[in-house]
């Protein structure tokens, strides 16, 4: 690409080498080994260098100490915010936890009547949440298929009412430019 002041007509020259690329058996043209082909005809160990050997790495687990919160900024914070003593569980298993609780025959009867009726009252509520549900469905379905009767009368109103303001609005407008 050359800028003349006249226009200059480059000749153009082809000239392929191909005497150098032909694969004429032993004399004709061969690339450069790679360093792979000469270690593996020559057999010498492969260099690895010590510093790119992967190693585990091993860090320190870190120890945070316990939030410490000033006396007047822990007053004047609002009550759900402020700490609160908090028992830490026990290394060793208290004699309340320990102790064996065997109940006699009068304790038993009222335990499983108790759980009788726990599992009287769980199935109801199952049942009462069902129908609340199937109940919800329903009227959902009801209050869509109400919307989508009366869709292109309120499609229309609410047409009406932006046509009417949109003309107040260009009237007030119109007003305005004209002053």
């Amino acid at each position: 690409f050359c800028r003349t002041w006249m226009p200059v007509e480059i000749k153009k020259y082809y000239n392929p080498v191909t005497s150098l690329l032909t694969s004429g058996g032993e004399n004709g043209w061969r690339g450069m080994k790679t360093r792979a082909q000469l270690q593996i005809e020559t057999q010498t160990p492969i260099k690895v260098n010590v510093d790119s050997i992967y190693k585990p790495i091993e860090r320190v687990e870190k120890k945070f100490g316990k939030l410490h919160v000033p006396k007047g900024l822990e007053e004047a914070l609002p009550y759900k915010n402020k700490p609160k003593n908090v028992m830490t569980k026990r290394k060793k298993k208290s004699y309340i936890s320990k102790r064996a609780v065997v109940m006699d025959g009068d304790e038993k009867k009222k335990h499983t009547f108790m759980q009788a009726l726990n599992t009287i009252r769980n199935e109801k509520t199952l049942k009462r949440r069902a129908k609340n549900t199937e109940r919800r469905l329903e009227k959902e379905k009801e209050a869509a298929q109400k919307e989508a009767k009366f869709a292109d009368v309120t499609k229309a109103n609410k047409k009406k009412r932006y046509r009417a303001e949109g003309k107040i609005e260009a009237a007030r407008e119109f007003k305005r430019n004209r002053r």
